[in-house]
């Protein structure tokens, strides 16, 4: 299942997406009952983030490919960092580019999506805390990070496109993920390759975190992290997931 949340008359909606003979449809949801009412075809609604966080729990240094590109040591455990809610915005919306910034990266993520409650959960039990998983891009601002200012470089407004839904029937196994600024390719990897993997993370996360729905854990980001600039166009697509796009104002 597809899960979105979409804006109507400048009402945030929880919905779902539905393949047809005719195209994709969107119809209303409710957790406790499913699907509702069709509400038109994806084409005429405007996506939001697919969820609303209250944490976001970061993973850096998860891929093998960018310690080496990066020349960084080989991690005993992950290496966590946050990110704040403020900086969600949702597919197709704009990556605010501040203009004291001289370079703005994109990091291109697989975002676990939190259903259940979670604390000390076991990686053999992290699963059935997971409702699903978007496409993430962990936008940054490396000036800022360079000077120790890890708050404003992470977590400024719209830092943290999500989107375009949460895929729930999809298991994490080893989905090819690529990076795009505008026709280039600028990250291909796949999740596979993680150092650690989604249920040792979440082991990991919730020995100190309590994670409840909603709530997001982002990945790590591979090799080919780069600036990108007003008027640049970024797409991050995982298979199986989505495809989630973002212009840079």
């Amino acid at each position: 299942m597809r899960l979105i949340r979409f804006a109507t008359e400048g009402t945030g909606r929880t919905g779902c997406v539905e393949s047809t003979r005719d195209g994709d449809v969107v119809r209303t949801y409710d957790p406790a009952t499913g699907p509702g009412e069709v509400v038109g075809p994806l084409s005429g609604v405007r996506l939001l983030a697919p969820c609303e966080p209250r944490t976001i729990v970061c993973v850096g240094s998860n891929y093998p490919c960018q310690l080496k590109e990066k020349g960084r040591p080989w991690p005993e455990r992950p290496a966590l960092f946050l990110k704040a809610p403020n900086a969600v915005t949702g597919p197709g919306q704009p990556i605010e580019h501040p203009p004291e910034v001289e370079r703005l990266e994109y990091e291109g993520e697989l975002a676990v999506v939190i259903g259940k409650t979670a604390r000390n959960v076991t990686a053999e039990d992290a699963a059935a805390h997971i409702l699903g998983y978007t496409c993430a891009n962990d936008v940054t601002a490396h000036d800022w990070r360079a000077d120790g200012q890890w708050a404003r470089a992470k977590s400024a407004d719209t830092f943290l496109p999500l989107g375009p839904w949460i895929t729930t029937d999809i298991a994490n196994g080893d989905l090819e993920m690529t990076t795009r600024i505008n026709d280039r390719t600028a990250q291909r990897s796949t999740t596979g390759e993680m150092i650690f993997g989604v249920p040792a993370i979440l082991a990991w996360v919730t020995r100190w975190f309590t994670l409840r729905p909603g709530d997001v854990v982002l990945t790590g980001s591979p090799a080919g992290v780069g600036p990108m600039k007003p008027g640049d166009e970024v797409t991050v697509s995982i298979e199986g997931v989505g495809e989630l796009t973002n212009p840079v104002r």
